[in-house]
């Protein structure tokens, strides 16, 4: 099967800490890493145009250029948002990213307080998730963290594939 028209993609993360974006990366580049892909790479021509790692409020303002929501927190500037904010936010990073980049795809991860959102956003396309994994970014154990994060990377990357299924 002959490849697609080029689709690039690019991630505006939070919780997921970029991980996303080098996941993606190195799939497109033959080299996938830790997520066990459903797609076929031969098939899709994917390019990862910007991988972003945004925890901060000063981040959001000052490499996308929108103002974040008023968190629940934010100390040393960090954005604590409760669920509800979260998924705000992922689309909102998702949008912009993708906006400012030129992306065809976008992805946006925002975790707080609560299971952390995914947002994937394309063309007339938005595509929410969440993790199983609860945690709370002010009390929560670091592995309760990190298993969340993991689980996040997991969701994204699971949207991602189905976009690309679904739509291209």
């Amino acid at each position: 099967m002959m490849k697609t028209q080029l689709i690039k993609i690019a991630t505006a993360e939070c919780f997921t800490h970029g991980i996303v974006a080098r996941e993606i990366h190195a799939f497109a580049r033959g080299y996938p890493l830790n997520h066990p892909w459903q797609v076929n790479s031969e098939h899709y021509h994917l390019s990862l145009t910007a991988g972003m790692f945004i925890p901060t409020l000063s981040g959001v303002r000052d490499l996308l250029m929108i103002d974040p929501l008023p968190p629940v927190e934010s100390p040393d500037d960090i954005k604590i948002y409760d669920q509800e904010q979260d998924l705000a936010m992922a689309i909102k990073m998702a949008t912009e990213v993708r906006r400012i980049t030129g992306a065809q795809i976008g992805i946006g991860t925002s975790a707080g307080i609560g299971t952390g959102c995914i947002a994937l956003v394309s063309d007339g396309i938005t595509i929410t998730d969440t993790t199983e994994i609860h945690a709370d970014l002010r009390t929560s154990n670091p592995s309760k963290i990190m298993e969340r994060q993991k689980s996040g990377v997991s969701h994204a990357l699971l949207l991602l594939e189905l976009a690309l299924q679904k739509y291209y």
